[in-house]
């Protein structure tokens, strides 16, 4: 079993004879299992598994890139280390920003709250809760200003996580530094403007598709021509693994992805060596230790074989896969979060021996709220350890030549090329998005991995396994939403007053005509942006034209249920709802709310589909309702349960206006649940409103559908009598 020719290697059969004896009787392949990605993992490697491995033979800095994109990797210069931060308002970002660069962050790492991602302007009537609330809120060139003041952008580099409004913040971005005497050619960073993912996993798309992808093209363009220092794409996989998908499926969609990119340019008639060099990756890294080291070096093998297969560049940088890294969200967990300096440590290691060229280390609260400066320094001193005491940085691919390693890379590179070639089949990424083949698959991947957990097939240190009784309090960082929402429309005010109206909304013509055109649609929202349009306004010219988009997805049924085939709990569990389904004439009936501007739905769409196994007929609202949209729905759909599903900080606002909506309705005595990332600090007041119960990150599903039967019957039998 560990080898592929025994004669090769005689010690092998005295080494099985040794292991058996440990074991006891118990077989050999006991020790072999296969992971969660379909992965073959022995509990021995030797040379024999090395034979057929070409990229085994390549050095550092050369193609394939196997070993790394620099002949010296670390020891030469070590990674950036940056942290994604942006919160409330730009005042208070920027001085968290230049506290952080100040203490040894060497890149800013731009998060912007749901309203910006969104194209709303802080005054919208959709946004009211998500101003501020996970991310930096950015309405106009003025507050780009004021979040880079004093800060030297010809010497520090910007990274944006933008994918729906890129267009008005990156006008904003330029002309605030233009408007600060840099111009573009001295602006170094990279943009994310990965929409395709965006229709797969996060959510924060605005356009359809087709235009989307034109947008993107339009920004390569751009860049490739006015910003020589500026990556004008970040081809994200840690999304895809944070919605739930596999480290395979991580790889593969994302490699497909950047295939689409690289196409779009070239079809709207760039040189592919005139843009590639500059195209960057994004990686999630979670707790499969060797797997996310393997799937980095896999990452750079494939790029550089499969851009010189399908555009044959001439210069070598155009094969080279350089990439920033982030440690998983989803890996934080809610109970006993001190766990989770552990987990980042971790993490952080696996995608340094990886060899990454930027890191981001998550704080350990952030599955309570966004991290606060003491949380933010531990992250940050995390990579600072890990670089200045450990000597990591001493050697180029310290883990290169390792058995292990280079078995799991090939399998990576061979899995994810199946998966890579089944996509492009189907017309490459855009006509496979369209089809809905990524979102289904990650959906399958999550709920599998959910139904593990929550059997405690998979550990989960505090969650289920090892908890703790009585859960300490963290402090947290705490934005005050509506005090960042007035802050914002007195300055969009001050803006819209000061500004010149006739020259802003021919600029705003302009764009608009351009989007119905061929014109260059960012060199258009700069012109824009210098008129002083916000954010808002430069969205809504390109939506007159382009609409918004609106996905509809079915929930996935039968993978989660069917990794508790013959369990005696989970058929207990259903028999119970099938009983009452009988009393009542049918199945209990839940509506999953999603309020607001967060995209996120995987937990969402995992209730969904469990709940669905189990014999609850679930109706999943639609993204980025108001509060009283969904409680419209909860009356026409005759709702036993309302589930509310908030992640990004917008509870205490939204969730007490859908309170008061479905008191004004004819379902205000229908117990309402919250589920997400809501701080424990927050419980009380929600339960004081009327929410009947509120479930965190890890809580499991089988529990939490035994309490929302109860909870449902209680309420009908109260309704009977």
């Amino acid at each position: 079993m560990t080898g592929k020719n025994n004669n090769k290697n005689p010690s092998l059969h005295e080494w099985q004879q040794l292991a058996e004896k440990e074991l006891r009787g118990r077989p050999l392949q006991d020790l072999e299992r296969r992971s969660g990605e379909g992965l073959t993992i022995k509990p021995l490697y030797t040379a024999d598994d090395l034979d057929d491995l070409d990229h085994m033979t390549g050095l550092p800095g050369l193609p394939p890139f196997t070993r790394g994109p620099r002949a010296t990797m670390y020891a030469g210069r070590p990674w950036t280390i940056r942290q994604y931060a942006g919160f409330s308002t730009a005042e208070e970002s920027n001085a968290f920003y230049k506290k952080n660069l100040a203490a040894g962050q060497q890149g800013l790492s731009v998060a912007f709250d749901l309203a910006t991602h969104r194209g709303y302007d802080s005054d919208h009537p959709r946004v009211a809760g998500d101003v501020g609330a996970a991310g930096v809120a950015i309405d106009s060139v003025e507050d780009m200003k004021i979040l880079f003041r004093d800060i030297p952008l010809d010497r520090v580099s910007v990274s944006m996580t933008m994918n729906g409004a890129v267009l008005p913040v990156m006008a904003c971005f330029i002309v605030a530094a233009e408007e600060n005497g840099i111009t573009p050619q001295q602006l170094a960073g990279t943009l994310q403007n990965d929409i395709l993912k965006e229709y797969m996993v996060r959510n924060t798309y605005i356009y359809p598709p087709e235009p989307a992808m034109r947008i993107v093209a339009d920004i390569i363009r751009y860049t490739a021509q006015h910003m020589p220092k500026f990556n004008p794409v970040s081809i994200s996989g840690y999304h895809i693994q944070e919605a739930g998908a596999t480290l395979v499926q991580e790889l593969a969609f994302t490699l497909a992805n950047g295939l689409e990119y690289v196409r779009t340019a070239i079809n709207s008639g760039l040189d592919v060596d005139n843009f590639a060099p500059r195209l960057s990756f994004f990686f999630g890294i979670g707790m499969d230790f060797f797997a996310e080291i393997a799937k980095l070096r896999a990452a750079r093998l494939l790029w550089a074989e499969l851009m010189q297969e399908h555009f044959s560049p001439k210069d070598p940088r155009s094969r080279m896969l350089r990439t920033h890294c982030q440690t998983s969200g989803v890996s934080l967990t809610a109970a006993d979060p001190w766990n989770n300096i552990m987990r980042t440590t971790i993490e952080a290691l696996a995608a340094v021996l990886g060899g990454t060229q930027s890191l981001h280390t998550n704080a350990f609260d952030e599955a309570l709220a966004l991290p606060t400066d003491f949380s933010a320094r531990i992250a940050r001193n995390t990579q600072l350890v890990i670089q200045e005491e450990t000597g990591i940085c001493d050697v180029v691919d310290p883990l290169g030549g390792s058995f292990f390693i280079e078995s799991l890379t090939g399998q990576f590179v061979t899995k994810a090329r199946k998966l890579i070639d089944e996509v492009e089949a189907l017309g490459g990424m855009t006509r496979a998005v369209e089809q809905g083949m990524p979102k289904q698959r990650i959906e399958q991947a999550a709920a599998r991995r959910q139904a593990r957990i929550d059997r405690g097939d998979e550990v989960i240190v505090g969650v289920n396994k090892y908890r703790r009784d009585i859960e300490e309090d963290i402090d947290i960082l705490d934005v005050d939403n509506e005090a960042v929402r007035k802050s914002q429309i007195k300055r969009l005010e001050a803006v819209r007053a000061g500004r010149d109206e006739q020259a802003c909304q021919q600029a705003l013509a302009a764009l608009e005509a351009g989007a119905r055109g061929k014109e260059n649609l960012l060199d258009l929202a700069i012109k824009a942006a210098r008129a002083r349009a916000t954010v808002g306004e430069i969205t809504t010219a390109l939506e007159k034209v382009y609409g918004r988009h609106k996905a509809t997805t079915p929930v996935i049924s039968g993978v989660y249920g069917a990794i508790y085939k013959d369990d005696e709990k989970f058929e207990s569990l259903k028999k119970d709802i099938s009983h009452f389904a009988g009393q009542q004439g049918r199945k209990p009936r839940l509506l999953i709310a999603r309020l607001g501007q967060d995209g996120h739905d995987r937990g969402a769409r995992i209730i969904a589909s469990a709940f669905g196994d189990l014999g609850f007929e679930v109706i999943t609202g639609p993204l980025f309702q108001t509060p009283a949209e969904a409680a419209r729905q909860a009356v026409e759909d005759s709702a036993d349960l309302i589930g509310i599903s908030s992640l990004a900080a917008a509870h205490k606002t939204l969730v007490p206006q859908m309170l008061d909506e479905l008191a004004k309705s004819n379902v205000g005595d229908k117990p309402v649940i919250c589920g997400g990332v809501i701080p424990p600090k927050d419980h009380q007041q929600l339960y004081e409103l009327g929410v009947s119960a509120i479930y965190g990150p890890g809580a499991n599903i089988l529990d939490t559908a035994g309490e929302v039967l109860e909870l449902i019957r209680k309420s009908a039998w109260g309704s009977n009598t």
